[in-house]
């Protein structure tokens, strides 16, 4: 068997379901595929045996650890060739593995990764935050768009690793937000050979709302600083420009605040210094509204999109500075400053 689909879940039946019902639509059939349930208080077991009979299922349960140390489980116990690893949250086109199989058959590799979209059926909160996530403006490219301020690195949503590479780097580290990046910067640094597979996307869900996006950013942004802490080389100027811009955002909104004060109270000049102060967050968010209007064809994903790509910037930003600040100035280990981010 070439491929094992490996999924780990956490109290998400209704996506599981979604998930595998695309997997029964795909054009290549050589692949098997492996739940894990990771301590779920509403578990998927009655959802996988719906597809029993069209797939070559198998489910397993165990106590929670977190989706790094579950892929392990899934890895320890698939047959594939090539692990792929998916989040719940996940649709797969019907050509999504004949991608991954002609890209392999084009130049081998021994790891993989594909870019995400939105699918029409999303919300519109829901396309906006994959606008955030995947557009040039707000994350350089990084996650698998045409243009890049940064090489690509394989996410969990959405990775693919020859299974004797994955056991010889011994999988996922104990991380709870960031792993994924761990992995693939030990996969470079192993010298293996990694590519991204422009055309083996997937459609992926991320948040419903606003709030849990935030603190998902936000602790991205802390994982950026642990793995500074670990490879000090992974910091790009990249990963910086959120702090940049949130830094900069709160300057410009309090150098406004204050200007309007003053010009209140009688200091002319300070009523146009104000509105200048604002310009450019007012520019950025109209280039942020025209490009997600265009992309979706839609203005009130446009409109959205200017939240997200706001939230996504300064909750990755506060998140980088509250990490740079408790490890690098404070000194402290990563237990001691986020265990509670981190690990149950």
């Amino acid at each position: 068997m070439k491929y094992s689909f490996i999924i780990p879940v956490y109290n998400r039946p209704d996506e599981v379901d979604e998930l595998l019902q695309s997997l029964t639509t795909q054009t290549l059939k050589d692949f098997e595929v492996l739940v894990v349930e990771d301590g779920s208080a509403v578990p998927c077991k009655e959802v996988v045996d719906k597809y029993a009979n069209e797939l070559s299922l198998h489910y397993f349960e165990k106590k929670n650890s977190g989706p790094g140390m579950s892929r392990n489980f899934g890895a320890e116990r698939a047959k594939g060739e090539y692990l792929i690893i998916l989040d719940s949250d996940c649709v797969l086109p019907e050509g999504y593995l004949q991608a991954v199989e002609d890209e392999l058959n084009r130049e081998p590799a021994d790891a993989f990764g594909g870019p995400d979209r939105a699918h029409e059926s999303f919300t519109r909160t829901q396309k906006a935050i994959n606008y955030s996530m995947t557009s040039f403006f707000t994350t350089g490219g990084i996650r698998g768009g045409k243009k890049k301020m940064d090489k690509f690195y394989p996410r969990s949503f959405n990775m693919g690793v020859r299974r004797s590479v994955y056991m010889k780097l011994k999988g996922f580290s104990k991380m709870r937000f960031g792993e994924d990046i761990d992995f693939s910067i030990r996969i470079f640094k192993g010298g293996y050979a990694c590519r991204l597979f422009p055309e083996a996307w997937v459609w992926h869900k991320r948040r419903t709302d606003f709030t849990k996006f935030f603190r998902q950013v936000h602790n991205s942004g802390i994982a950026r600083i642990h793995l500074y802490k670990k490879y000090p080389e992974s910091l790009k100027l990249v990963h910086l420009l959120p702090a940049a811009f949130t830094v900069a955002s709160i300057f410009l909104v309090l150098f406004a605040a204050v200007c309007r004060v003053m010009g209140v109270h009688g200091f002319e000049i300070c009523n146009t210094l104000w509105w200048f102060a604002l310009l450019p967050l007012v520019l950025f968010s109209l280039l942020v509204f025209v490009d997600a209007s265009i992309r979706n064809r839609s203005a009130i994903i446009g409109f959205l999109s200017i939240d997200a790509s706001f939230i996504q910037l300064i909750g990755y930003g506060t998140g980088f500075i509250r990490a740079w600040w408790a490890r690098c100035v404070k000194k402290q280990g990563e237990f001691q400053a986020f265990e509670d981010n981190f690990y149950d």
